[in-house]
């Protein structure tokens, strides 16, 4: 890749980040609040310990009435991050692509905390495009939700793999990001050709008549790399330990609680999803999405490590993290 290309990667992907952290830096001194717990969430099945927690109070009840509990949905990293920076969230849970940012970007004032979920994505292709392994992917067209995002990342890895550039690299791999709810039509159009996507997009995708052309497992470290975990800022846990204590107590009976009743836990976070969004999912759906979803407090530092090199080596963030400023003490 040319020093120009990456540059205007780089700026595509971070300048709307740093111009708000710019923006925001008035509120970032602001005085730590123990009354309150604010905490970032996605309305995604891969934050299923959020949406299950949230929907229970069961943080609330543990932390009690003096400490108010504020949830709020974010729907992309990057809005989250800027949240972090300007102190409107103490806690988040997000994807590992954008805690490695948030943490580099913010000389490691935002830290990774614990893990969530690991997987949850796969590949699927239109019936029609002769597609049949990754190195058919040569010259085609593929999607991922969204540039510089862990199935962005994710690709890139499996690119390399296969001896494959994305065109951005001076390869003939067109990547590019497309909405997961238009990737159907995109597909029967044949605007594009395969598409890495998460859960439950993977399974709604097959049913609407896609092919699915590599599994969960077949993705990156064999499914086991960490698509969810949680960040919380230094200043807020080093000011009130026990309250982040707390919250890593809830948040590990909640992952508990899936390991002992998937079932009754999935109904939870879909009735939840309802009240959110106004739209449940069909429950076989996100019956078989959780096949490939694996509700884990362990990091895996490896494939943390993975991305931030990949995220280095695109020039999304300019040094890999160390892990003494990259996981909380």
């Amino acid at each position: 890749m040319t020093s120009i290309m990456k540059h205007m990667k780089k700026i595509f992907f971070c300048g709307t980040l740093l111009i708000s952290t710019l923006g925001l830096s008035g509120c970032v001194n602001k005085k730590e609040d123990g009354s309150k717990l604010n905490i970032g969430y996605f309305n995604n099945i891969t934050h299923a310990q959020a949406l299950l927690m949230k929907s229970e109070g069961s943080l609330e009840k543990s932390l009690g009435e003096d400490i108010q509990v504020n949830w709020t949905a974010f729907n992309a990293g990057p809005a989250e991050i800027q949240a972090l920076f300007a102190e409107s969230i103490d806690i988040g849970y997000i994807g590992p692509v954008p805690a490695v940012n948030a943490n580099t970007k913010s000389d490691g004032d935002v830290q990774i905390l614990t893990g969530a979920t690991k997987g949850g994505a796969v590949m699927v292709t239109h019936p029609d495009s002769g597609i049949s392994s990754v190195y058919d992917l040569s010259g085609k067209t593929v999607s991922i939700p969204q540039l510089g995002n862990t199935q962005h990342l994710s690709l890139l890895h499996l690119l390399d793999e296969y001896d494959l550039e994305p065109v951005s690299d001076g390869g003939d791999v067109n990547v590019t990001a497309v909405a997961n709810a238009d990737v159907n039509n995109m597909l029967e159009r044949g605007d594009i050709d395969a598409a890495l996507v998460p859960e439950p997009w993977g399974v709604t995708l097959q049913e609407q008549g896609a092919e699915l052309l590599l599994d969960y497992d077949k993705i990156y470290m064999q499914g086991q790399y960490d698509v969810a975990l949680v960040v919380v800022r230094k200043e807020y846990m080093e000011a009130y330990p026990e309250i982040v204590n707390a919250f890593l107590e809830a948040h590990e009976a909640a992952t508990m609680k899936f390991a002992q009743d998937e079932d009754a836990c999935l109904k939870i976070i879909n009735e939840e999803l309802l009240q959110s969004t106004g739209k449940a999912l069909n429950e076989n759906i996100l019956k078989q999405a959780f096949e490939r979803i694996l509700v884990n407090t362990a990091l895996n530092k490896e494939s943390i490590m993975g991305f931030a090199e990949i995220s280095e080596d695109e020039d999304f963030i300019s040094d890999e993290p160390e892990a003494s400023v990259l996981y909380a003490q």
